[in-house]
Order: structure tokens, then sequence, then C-alpha cells
């Protein structure tokens, strides 16, 4: 018998990879209004970053993007080059203080087994900060009687020995376990390094079962930890059509829905492109061109949000 979850949807909701990277400004009415089609009534995430020590982005205006139905995804990225994590402590505390009611989970550090872009595995805390960061985050939230769940995320590791995942289970035990709500996997297939697109499929299935498997296993992270797809996305472009992104969403999303990995939730990126003019991947990861013109992934998206959507 095939299992198939329900899931909880979401998305990056805007499109630039940086603030000073010359992409378009972004326009929060146009946000607003795109995603009230995308989701209709049916709950979801808005996905948004936030940077420490420096806060070089900020998460979306509440009074244009979050509402009844639409709920903050917040990751706070680690970007201290030091290695005292008392100001970094502090500032999740006050996250959660200020956006609390906001908030449907906190994402603690971005990337943490990755050094390249977009990542914060290059800061040589960044394990420390996220095993004590997840536990101080889910008391506080706890003491604050906040709705919030509190997890982590990474890119897959392929290492047969899991030296990150083994590391992270002892440095945190049974206290990092216990507080880890959900572990989130970024995954990017055929986007970065070509896969064929009858490959496509079992491609992401096998990563999926390796992350629970093997990743989380070595951590001593057990089956009832949620995991949440925390970015998906295909680059349109040259040699990459609009309709072969539809169809890359469509399957991604079928697969997550009928593995049996206990995973709760999926989230896009992103909601537009950061450069429809330019060419690289990173600038044409939208359902949505530059200047909020759909793509056909933005109707499949829509689609696939109202027939899985948690009831």
């Amino acid at each position: 018998m095939v299992v198939v979850m329900a899931l909880t949807f979401g998305i990056y909701a805007g499109g630039r990879v940086g603030l000073d990277d010359g992409s378009p400004v972004e326009d929060p009415v146009a946000i607003a209004s795109a995603l009230d089609l995308l989701h209709g009534e049916h709950p979801f995430l808005v996905r948004a970053y936030v940077h420490y020590p420096t806060l070089v982005s900020a998460p979306p205006r509440p009074e244009l993007l979050l509402n009844g139905r639409r709920r903050l995804d917040l990751v706070v990225c680690f970007r201290e080059s030091g290695t005292d994590l008392t100001g970094w402590l502090g500032f999740l505390v006050g996250l959660l203080r200020e956006y609390g009611s906001s908030l449907a989970s906190l994402q603690i550090t971005e990337e943490p087994n990755n050094a390249g872009p977009g990542g914060d595995g290059e800061f040589p805390a960044v394990r420390q900060a996220l095993v004590e960061g997840v536990v101080v985050a889910k008391r506080e939230a706890l003491a604050l009687g906040l709705d919030v769940l509190v997890g982590c995320n990474a890119t897959p590791v392929f290492d047969p020995s899991q030296e990150f995942w083994t590391d992270l289970g002892r440095r945190g035990g049974e206290e990092f376990r216990d507080a880890l709500d959900y572990v989130g996997l970024d995954l990017f297939p055929d986007v970065f390094q070509p896969i064929p697109a009858d490959r496509l499929v079992d491609t992401v299935l096998a990563v999926l079962t390796g992350f629970r498997g093997e990743s989380l296993a070595a951590a001593g992270i057990p089956g009832a930890t949620p995991i949440h797809v925390t970015e998906h996305g295909w680059a349109t472009g040259a040699g990459r059509s609009a309709a072969r992104q539809a169809e890359v969403v469509d399957a991604v999303v079928r697969a997550v829905v009928k593995a049996d990995l206990n995973i709760t939730t999926y989230e896009h990126f992103a909601l537009r492109d950061a450069d429809s003019r330019q060419a690289g991947p990173l600038h044409q990861l939208g359902l949505l061109c530059s200047d909020y013109t759909p793509k056909p992934a933005f109707d499949t998206y829509r689609d696939l949000i109202a027939e899985f959507t948690v009831r």
C-alpha cells in the first residue's frame, strides 16, 4: 500500500539573493497578491531569513504578508566569525519575543554543513551555535507559551562517515534531540549538476531516504522527528524551459508526499526570479518572473497545494 502524506506548504516569498546584487526591488503588495492567489484559503508558510550578527534582511512586513492563513518560517543565519555565543543566544530569544505570535517555525542556522554561497558552514562556531541555539530557542518558546516549531536544516551529505551529523549528535546529546521539532533539507536536483529527466524522481527519493536513514540516524535523531523540505527549486533559463520547471515541481512534490519518511512540510524556493534578465540559475528559480508575471509552475504549485495541503 502506498502511503500518501498531506503536507504543510510554503515558499520563500522573495526573489533577491542579496540586497546589493542589482536585482529588481521587491514589491510587497505584488508579493501579497501572488500569495493570495497561490494558496487561497489553505494554511501556508512564508519563509524569510535574518542574519546574525548583521541584520542584512528582515522578516516580511506582517501587515501585508502574514494573516490568519499565513505564518512565518523564520531562518536565523549564523554569520559570526568568533566563538562567543552569548550575543547569538540572546538574539534568538529576542526574535522569539518580537515575532513569536507570527511564527510557525524558527530554523536555527542555515545550511551549517555548507561553506559555500548561502551556507553558514564557513563560520567556526556554527555547529555549537546550532545545538545550543536549538536548546535555548525551544526552552524560550515553551516559557512564552508559543506554538513554534524549532529546528535546523542542512544540504545533502554523501560522506559515508556522516561526520557532520555524528558530530552534531555528540555535541548536542539527548538535550538537543529532545528540543528538535524537525530537521530541514535544502535540495536543488538538476540545478547545479545535471540529472537526466527520467532519473529525477529516483534521485530525489534516494537523497531523502539517505537523509533519514544515514544522516539523521548518525546524529541519533529518531524517525519520529519530522523532515521538512525547507528549500527546493528548479531554475529556468537558457536550455531550461518554463514548461520543464512545472513538470519538475509536480514530480518532486508528488514524490515527497508519497515517500514514507515522515516528511511533513514542503517549501519552494522561490516565489519570483531574482532577475529574469540574468542567465545564472540563482537568478531564475522563481514561479514568477521578476516582474511578477507567472510561469506555468505557479499554477502547478497552486494545484498541488490545493490537492495535498493538511486539512
